[in-house]
């Protein structure tokens, strides 16, 4: 496995791919991190799918990593929603620029762990040449879950820096990549779901909640859709999960 650092239109990624066949079409997948984390720390997904013969791009979201500006925990919370649909925008980029360059086979795949997760369940719903997606700890109820965070925030003392009015404004940006506004709009792509029950910072009962009430529309390909769950995991991905859902992109982007 090779990991190059790269710079795509002020973007910094890992570029991984096995070695001896960078300038190959190759199997792709793009591959989000979490809320607070860093694109070096995903960095045993891309070794795994590159063992596999695919290729990896890590990037890092706005305000992580390479892209941080010393904001705290609090600042960086605020933003989150920010965050999230910054790297659905970037992702549209990155997708061209992989198409640009010659370096997929086909479509590619999309994951993600926490925040990356739930950016991989938005850009599904914007996205249709996403062909398979693993989502690690994610959540799809995007206005459900900002008018959970706003609340918590409020409870805690904390004055929201927005008006009414700008709050009702997010929330309907926020539906329209809320995949549980519109099931449909998966297409029946094969979708990947890891979450631990004991999960207290991505709740694990809408996302287990939204992937049963798919199921009706994955009836006629039903190995499409997976659901992995640890009863006693919280909000880490075990090694049985990072490897079910490498091995999952590798056989569906690859198809």
């Amino acid at each position: 496995m090779i990991a190059e650092r790269e710079v795509w239109n002020e973007i910094p990624l890992l570029h991984v791919y096995p070695e001896g066949r960078k300038d190959e079409s190759l199997p792709t997948a793009v591959f989000f991190h979490g809320h607070m984390s860093a694109k070096e720390h995903n960095l045993h997904y891309a070794y795994q799918m590159a063992e596999k013969g695919m290729r990896v791009l890590l990037p890092d979201a706005l305000l992580h990593g390479e892209r941080e500006e010393g904001l705290d925990e609090v600042q960086m919370s605020l933003r989150f929603w920010e965050i999230v649909l910054t790297s659905i925008e970037e992702l549209a980029y990155i997708h061209e620029k992989i198409h640009e360059k010659q370096l997929a086979k086909g479509e590619i795949g999309v994951g993600g762990t926490s925040m990356g997760g739930i950016t991989t369940l938005g850009a599904l719903t914007v996205y249709p040449w996403i062909k398979a997606a693993a989502v690690m700890m994610g959540a799809a109820n995007y206005v459900q879950l900002a008018k959970a965070q706003m609340a918590q925030f409020e409870s805690k003392g904390f004055k929201l820096p927005i008006t009414d009015e700008e709050r009702k404004q997010m929330l309907s940006t926020l539906e329209q990549f809320d995949a549980t506004k519109n099931k449909g709009i998966l297409n029946k792509r094969p979708i990947f779901f890891w979450h631990g029950e004991q999960d207290t910072t991505v709740p694990f009962s809408p996302t287990y909640s939204f992937f049963k009430a798919l199921k009706d529309d994955y009836e006629e390909v039903p190995e499409h859709l997976h659901f992995m769950n640890e009863r006693e995991a919280g909000h880490a991905v075990s090694r049985p999960g990072m490897l079910a859902a490498t091995e999952w992109l590798a056989r569906h982007i690859a198809q």
